[in-house]
């Protein structure tokens, strides 16, 4: 499995177990509201708030929640509490590290979280900056690649900058730089292509192999970090085979 296609891969297959979360909706109004905050309220010309509410209508996501997430980013929404956007840097241990992507209203209840879910998988938070070297921020997109020319897609994002375009497990992907983010949507656009995933994301520079064992156990760390209600995104330099995937999907 490609080191650069791991974010988005992982995030497909665990979709099912990701939609029976209890706080789905609220994490769905934090994304709105983080999207609509650093882009703007008008979804046409702000594909990650576009992307945000399409994900919160297939999981029937009531109009007004929409709306009024979508105003809290923009500021129009008084009453809500201050979101603030953290990013957390963990040990899960065997060499393994994650960032840990957050929106809270409260930081501290965020740490202690964090901090629990770590220790009790034999790890830790880190410093800051202990990690986060070992990841890239780059540009991700991720369009079906069902009915879509392979080439098409690959001129309109190299075009427009980007590093990368892979095609793997019925979706293609395009990695560029975080410069690239806007350049690339606007060329897929121009192009008649519409993608299902984009957004800033953490690729780690090398990978980590483990046996099927320490693998399931991370990821089973992960899955509970992915749990928590503050946290937004998980990314770490764990290298998931399909063996273990087939596994976990089995308990």
């Amino acid at each position: 499995m490609s080191g650069h296609s791991h974010w988005s891969t992982i995030k497909r297959k665990k979709g099912a177990a990701d939609a029976k979360k209890g706080a789905v909706f609220t994490r769905l109004a934090r994304e709105i509201a983080l999207a609509a905050r650093e882009g703007g309220g008008d979804p046409d010309m702000n594909v990650s708030l576009y992307l945000a509410i399409e994900r919160a209508r297939a999981s029937n996501m009531p109009k007004d929640s929409i709306d009024r997430a979508i105003k809290r980013g923009t500021g129009e929404d008084k009453d809500g509490a201050e979101l603030e956007e953290i990013t957390y840097e963990g040990y899960l241990g065997k060499g393994v590290v994650a960032m840990i992507e957050c929106v809270t209203e409260n930081r501290n209840r965020t740490v202690a979280e964090l901090r629990h879910i770590l220790t009790r998988g034999g790890g830790d938070l880190a410093n800051n900056g202990s990690v986060s070297w070992q990841f890239d921020r780059k540009a991700i997109y991720s369009v079906k690649s069902t009915g879509k020319n392979f080439d098409k897609v690959f001129e309109a994002a190299l075009e427009a900058g980007a590093d990368d375009v892979l095609e793997d497990d019925g979706y293609i992907e395009i990695i560029g730089g975080v410069e690239t983010f806007k350049a690339i949507n606007d060329s897929l656009h121009g192009a008649g292509i519409k993608p299902e995933e984009a957004g800033l994301r953490m690729v780690p520079q090398q990978e980590m192999e483990l046996d099927k064992e320490q693998t399931i156990s991370l990821m089973r760390v992960i899955e509970m970090l992915e749990e928590s209600d503050d946290v937004q995104n998980v990314y770490t330099n764990l290298k998931i085979s399909d063996e273990a995937l087939a596994a976990m999907e089995e308990d």
